[in-house]
């Protein structure tokens, strides 16, 4: 099995969430990563996708999601043809003797602080899998105290856009 994106583009209207999840916990795939959100039209929703299963059932999949009414296009997001990121945001323990060590790991993989307490530090850091992962592995030797990952958001490389596919064909 592998892992692979992909870019729904649904109607904005309620249930549409509920219904795309069902599709995929009925045929026994688990989502590794949702995340969704307004298009450049109001009425365009995105949701990105990530799941691990193989090209088959994965087809099978996108074929049934393109039969459900309130799907306008479903794309599967090739690695090196998109961009892809996700965001973390994780509270660290910062005592005065050891601020001065996160806060150069976060300059290292170009996170950011964004709250500051007498104990602990909030870091914000964008980017992909590898990246975040390598991030969390440098700040867990100073004790991670909460930690909250969005889901991948990914749009394709290039002048093409999905969005105006979708608008076209409807």
């Amino acid at each position: 099995m592998s892992k692979h994106t992909l870019s729904v583009l649904v109607e904005n209207k309620p249930g549409v969430l509920t219904r795309i999840s069902a599709l995929f916990s009925r045929r026994g795939f688990n989502i590794d990563s949702l995340a969704v959100g307004p298009t450049e039209h109001e009425e365009i929703s995105r949701m990105t996708v990530v799941v691990d299963v193989d090209a088959l059932p994965l087809e099978q999949v996108t074929k049934q999601l393109n039969k459900l009414v309130e799907v306008l296009k479903v794309v599967e997001l090739e690695f090196n043809q998109s961009v892809q990121r996700e965001l973390v945001l994780v509270k660290v323990r910062a005592d005065a003797g050891t601020r001065s060590q996160i806060l150069e790991v976060v300059q290292m993989f170009r996170a950011k602080v964004v709250d500051v307490a007498a104990d602990s530090l909030v870091i914000e850091a964008t980017g992909d899998e590898g990246k975040l992962t390598a991030l969390l592995e440098m700040l867990q030797q100073y004790g991670v105290k909460e930690l909250v990952q969005s889901g991948r958001v990914a749009v394709g490389r290039g002048p093409r856009s999905i969005t105006d596919r979708a608008m076209r064909a409807n």
